[in-house]
């Protein structure tokens, strides 16, 4: 389902137990210097990270000053972010002229300790490359490097790699548990493009073979993906990003299961298993 850019006025695009996509919660958090938002999402663990600007972040009177470091957009540098616990009270104030902050979230039902997520410390992969159209980089934010840490929540940021080309191909899906082949994992995407007037396509195709949707992606949208395959393209001249946030059912590391059809195409992208290792 894409949802179309709008005015969330801070509120939750989407909100714990959707109907679609109910391991996922997602919100889009706008403040001016000295202004400040608190949240508690009950059964959801969840993730700060300013798309632009900088916040200072308590949870549960932990403080975590100075997260983030991008000014213009979300090309202006590298990610940070505050992992918070289950049902944990945060507030966030903005230090910077204004900011722009995602908060990231999956249901689970323990609740573990708080921490922080700095450049230093992300997972980089990547991958693809231009005589295939799929050239791209992945920043994990919550990935490999804190899987121990963190309950079901996997949150990254992904970026094409050059203008135009493609992303999430070979198409796969990740619908139903059925280990080792497939693990349910919810996905929730927001979409930017550079220049931001840019756009994309979104492609779900729910059966091998068998006729799709697509929808037009602008910047600012919102995508949320319950079954099908999903792989995604920016129009040729601009580039193209992606907050993801997946929840895993019963586990928090991601197996793909790869459309039949495509899945040998896995062994034309330079990469791609690497990529496909990190999802951790």
């Amino acid at each position: 389902m894409h949802i179309a850019p709008y005015d969330n006025k801070n509120t939750p695009i989407v909100d714990a137990d959707h109907d679609l996509v109910p391991l996922n919660y997602f919100n889009i958090v706008k403040l001016k210097k000295g202004e400040t938002f608190e949240y508690q999402v009950p059964g959801y663990e969840t993730c700060v990270v300013p798309a632009t600007g900088t916040v200072d972040v308590e949870v549960e009177g932990m403080s975590f000053p100075a997260l983030g470091n991008r000014t213009v957009d979300v090309w202006d540098g590298e990610p940070e972010g505050v992992y918070v616990p289950v049902g944990a009270k945060v507030t966030i104030t903005c230090v910077t002229d204004e900011t722009e902050t995602f908060i990231a979230g999956a249901k689970y039902d323990k609740v573990l300790d708080p921490f922080d997520v700095r450049a230093d410390e992300l997972d980089l992969v990547q991958y693809g490359s231009d005589d295939t159209k799929t050239h791209r980089k992945i920043k994990h934010i919550l990935g490999q490097k804190h899987h121990d840490k963190v309950g079901r929540l996997l949150v990254s940021e992904l970026y094409t790699v050059g203008q135009g080309g493609w992303s999430g191909f070979p198409s796969h899906k990740h619908d139903t548990d059925r280990l080792p082949d497939e693990t349910r994992h919810d996905e929730t995407y927001n979409f930017r493009f550079r220049p931001n007037y840019g756009s994309g396509v979104q492609m779900l195709q729910r059966e091998d073979n068998k006729p799709g949707d697509a929808y037009h992606i602008m910047d600012g949208s919102t995508i949320v993906l319950d079954k099908g395959y999903h792989p995604c393209a920016v129009l040729p001249g601009y580039e193209m990003y992606y907050f993801t946030i997946l929840g895993g059912l019963s586990q928090r590391s991601l197996v793909q299961y790869f459309q039949p059809t495509h899945a040998g195409q896995i062994e034309t992208i330079p990469g791609i298993k690497d990529m496909i290792a990190k999802f951790k």
